[in-house]
């Protein structure tokens, strides 16, 4: 990509989309493929549907073992590459930036390379491991839920409800491959076509990918979904998972307005920033409070919507009671990462656009290079928080199924009913308040494992600059010191598994703060509002020709 910049404009977006697409593919790709070998491989061994063998409705069971498995690699991945990143990217910026008032990405920087690194390792293999495990914790929960639903119901051929999830996830590598492939630029070198918005770029294959998946998504729930009981149930699961796409558009168009340079709440924090260290913190955290209320109402009316018409689905038990909410959730859950390849390559071409331009800065390119690769790094800003908002939404619906999935899986091996979970008694509610409560304990702890890391980065960049005075001249050796990521996990469970349902409300609402809160303090600089230019070449940010406000924002 950084080669391409010198000769061609558009033509960027499509290398940097192409690059992040083939790393999104393998991870819904290995998502899908390992959860089929696994059923395929444990229809075979155990003879399953054989006489005196497994049901085929029971085999979903044996699989939890490998949401647990990518749900517990995800958990290192997520912490450990955070400290990582965000450890170095505080490092660089409080000394480059502040104490000697160098451009981001400066060669003089020693942290720069680590701050680089720390992209690729907190917004890449980090966030690929959540939906990674988020899709294999949907996929696995709903085959349950759809194997229990066709047992109640005494559906003849259940293989449909169950490998539903396959289907609907292997047509996500089509429509997102689909979607990638659109974005196309211009190859002739000698052709200079003007850079168009990347975000309408990016949009525009997003909306390509969505009106695929509506299409397979439809097409696959006449197809497995269909039976002689309730002929009209297709349609309703159909539906199901349109409100699941719905829910997905909505949520990055939420996460982009929040995050996007060119919308009040970014400029909003540009303008608080001019005032000062006090002012630039309340306005961040502010809106990062803010910005929960509408992913939670959006949550809310998704989750009814969906259980309703699961419920109106016409699918009944013995006793005649419908059967078909809980499935219907499942169904929108799938609607809603039935774009997860597309979304993740957004993600990933965040880090590809912002390595690129520390590339272009270090090698003291001409400006109009690092204009291209700016734009393209406020774009990659947003895409990246759009990423962590699609996952904090995907997450907070997986959750749910995984909770009714238990409940199933409980009543199955206790031969006894188990549908509900009664918040009155003692136990229970303090297991709730303790799953809330280990939300800020995790997040204080991860908190302070950054801090720590950043301190012992700032003195190493601190000690060459003051050893090596040469440095600022180009004239000293620059070393880059490895980076050690630490992190505690603590491991709670408690009656009724209460404590992991209130874990899972309260962290997809903290987790939505830290997400908003800190892409406005990353997008605020690049909004031109408020009196402020971006001084593209050296990547400093002014205020009537003072750079006081910029180290506020830095600060902050």
């Amino acid at each position: 990509m950084f080669a391409d910049l010198r000769t061609k404009c558009n033509h960027i977006m499509q290398i940097a989309v192409r690059a992040g697409g083939f790393s999104a593919l393998v991870v819904v790709g290995m998502a899908v493929i390992g959860i089929a070998i696994l059923y395929a491989a444990f229809y075979v061994w155990l003879e399953v549907d054989s006489p005196g063998s497994m049901k085929v409705t029971d085999l979903p069971l044996l699989l939890v073992g490998y949401g647990f498995g990518a749900s517990f690699v995800a958990l290192f991945a997520q912490l450990g590459g955070g400290i990582f990143t965000k450890a170095a990217d505080v490092g660089a910026d409080l000394v480059g930036k502040v104490e000697q008032g160098i451009p981001e990405d400066d060669p003089r920087n020693p942290a720069v390379i680590a701050d680089l690194v720390g992209d690729n390792v907190g917004d890449c293999a980090a966030r690929g491991a959540d939906l990674f495990e988020s899709i294999a914790a949907e996929i696995i929960s709903a085959m349950i839920l759809g194997g229990t639903m066709a047992q109640r119901c005494k559906i003849e051929d259940p293989s449909g409800f169950i490998l539903f999830p396959l289907v609907v996830h292997s047509f996500d590598l089509v429509v997102s491959s689909v979607g990638i492939f659109s974005i196309r630029g211009t190859r002739d070198s000698s052709v200079k076509v003007p850079l168009e918005d990347p975000m309408t770029i990016l949009q525009r294959g997003y909306s390509v990918t969505i009106v695929l998946a509506v299409l397979t998504f439809a097409g696959s729930t006449r197809w497995l979904l269909y039976t002689e009981q309730a002929p009209s149930a297709w349609l309703n699961f159909s539906l199901c998972g349109l409100v699941g796409i719905i829910t997905a558009y909505v949520f990055v168009w939420i996460t982009k307005y929040y995050t996007d340079y060119k919308h009040e709440p970014v400029r909003t924090l540009a303008l608080s920033s001019s005032t000062g260290h006090g002012t630039n913190i309340i306005a961040g955290v502010s809106l990062g409070l803010e910005s929960t209320a509408l992913p939670v109402l959006v949550i809310s009316i998704s989750i009814i919507s969906a259980f309703w018409l699961g419920r109106t689905s016409g699918l009944v038990d013995e006793t005649g009671s419908p059967t078909g909410g809980l499935f219907g959730t499942a169904v929108a859950t799938m609607g809603m990462l039935s774009t997860a390849a597309y979304i993740l390559t957004m993600d990933m071409f965040g880090p590809i656009a912002d390595n690129a331009g520390g590339i272009v800065e270090m090698s003291q390119q001409p400006e109009s290079v690092r204009e291209i690769t700016d734009v393209l790094d406020a774009v990659g800003n947003t895409t990246k928080a759009t990423t962590k908002g699609f996952a904090i939404g995907s997450a907070a619906l997986a959750s749910f199924l995984l909770f009714s999935a238990y409940m199933d899986e409980v009543s199955s091996f206790a031969h006894e009913s188990f549908k509900q979970v009664d918040i009155a008694i003692p136990e229970v509610f303090i297991g709730g308040l303790l799953g809330s409560m280990l939300i800020f304990l995790f997040s204080a702890w991860a908190c302070a494992a950054v801090g720590r890391t950043a301190q012992e980065v700032v003195k190493e960049v601190r000690r060459q600059f003051i050893e090596r005075p040469g440095i600022m001249d180009y004239q000293g050796e620059t070393r880059v010191w490895s980076l050690c990521c630490y992190c505690g996990i603590c491991i709670f469970e408690g009656d009724d598994k209460t404590g992991c349902f209130g874990y899972s409300i309260t962290n997809c609402r903290w987790y939505s703060i830290p997400n908003f809160g800190t892409l406005y303090w990353t997008s605020s600089p690049r909004s031109e509002s408020c009196g402020c230019s971006v001084d593209v070449c050296n990547s400093f940010w002014y205020f009537n020709g003072s750079l006081s406000e910029h180290s506020w924002w830095c600060l902050g």
